[in-house]
């Protein structure tokens, strides 16, 4: 019995082999965070553990030092009053991984190096490697993917202001027309963070590009992914081309022999876009008043990695035919194979 139970328990302390990755959304962006799970795993389970209960619900970007860090997970914001985030027992330290540009790492109090709880931080500068030094070395527990640094960049070039609270100090915020100072301040200027984890692939900005179909080297379809804030959209302007000159007044609908563009757009969630399609006719050149935009049907893409994605097609006029079809990335991956989840 007792050989039972020490497999069993061995079993459930096993570690899992699963990679995390948790996305961060907040007006200027979103980003995501690969978590080092084999080089922190009590770190990393303690920063998840704050993700899964909710303790980060309305928390901010509560500190930004130019070209150093910019550090959240601390405070809230919640109908004009700052509070604090609901903290657990601290963790040992973990400290392994150098501290570098893009590196996520757990905040501590001074001469106490196993005093981390519910503060993080991202390093803006390779300089910061000085910080392996300091109070047992700052724990590395993540790494911004992809072309994430971007938006954490212009978290970091934001403009400071003094709160008047000693735990505060200074936050920074998103300026408007009619922000006159800490009276004026508000939810819109405030920086919030919203974590969640990720769960399989998700659509994301790398993605972008020129894709196509082998078996319809006639076609191609150049998609553009927009994730800002809320703001999730994906646009696809879908050609085609023959060899035929046009031939005078194109009067047999989408079957013909000529060139022809569609252009489709609609929001996203997960790994999937449906997106409404818009034939557009007429047309002079540099005179938008001569277009006329009419929807003709629904495009479904589901992507399911990097560069493969399935396509489908469904045209309100019968006479056109539907179909799905494979279709893969021809441009340069710069930024989608960061931001997709490592193989388990």
């Amino acid at each position: 019995m007792k050989t039972l139970k020490s497999a069993l328990l061995a079993l459930l302390l096993a570690p899992v082999a699963q990679a995390s990755v948790v996305r961060v959304d907040t007006q200027l962006g979103s980003f995501y965070i690969d978590l080092l799970e084999q080089e922190a795993p009590r770190t990393v389970a303690n920063f998840l553990n704050y993700v899964r209960d909710g303790d980060y619900a309305n928390s901010i970007i509560h500190r930004v030092e130019y070209g150093f860090v910019i550090q959240g997970g601390g405070f809230t914001f919640v109908d004009g009053e700052f509070g604090e985030v609901p903290t657990d027992p601290t963790i040992a330290n973990e400290f392994g991984l150098s501290n570098v540009r893009g590196t996520v790492a757990m905040a501590k109090i001074g001469g106490d190096p196993d005093s981390a709880d519910s503060q993080w931080f991202i390093n803006m500068d390779d300089a910061n490697a000085g910080l392996d030094n300091e109070n047992g070395g700052f724990t590395v527990f993540g790494r911004v993917m992809g072309n994430g640094m971007e938006v954490v960049d212009r978290i970091n070039s934001l403009v400071r202001i003094n709160t008047g609270q000693p735990a505060l100090g200074t936050v920074p915020v998103k300026l408007n027309g009619e922000f006159a100072g800490l009276e004026d301040l508000s939810s819109e200027n405030i920086i919030f963070t919203v974590i969640t984890e990720v769960d399989g692939f998700e659509i994301n900005p790398g993605l972008s590009g020129t894709w196509f179909n082998a078996a319809t080297p006639g076609q191609g379809w150049l998609i553009d992914i927009i994730d800002s804030g809320d703001r999730k959209e994906v646009f696809v302007a879908w050609f085609t081309y023959d060899i035929n000159a046009p031939d005078g007044d194109d009067g047999e609908g989408f079957g013909s022999t000529q060139h022809r563009w569609l252009t489709a757009s609609g929001t996203f969630s997960g790994d999937t876009a449906t997106l409404t399609i818009s034939r557009n006719t007429g047309g002079i050149f540099n005179d938008p008043t001569s277009t006329t935009v009419e929807s003709v049907g629904t495009l479904v893409i589901q992507f399911t990695g990097c560069g493969t994605a399935i396509l489908s097609w469904d045209f309100d006029d019968p006479a056109v035919g539907d179909a799905t079809v494979d279709i893969i990335r021809l441009s340069p991956d710069s930024f989608c194979g960061g931001i997709a989840l490592p193989a388990e």
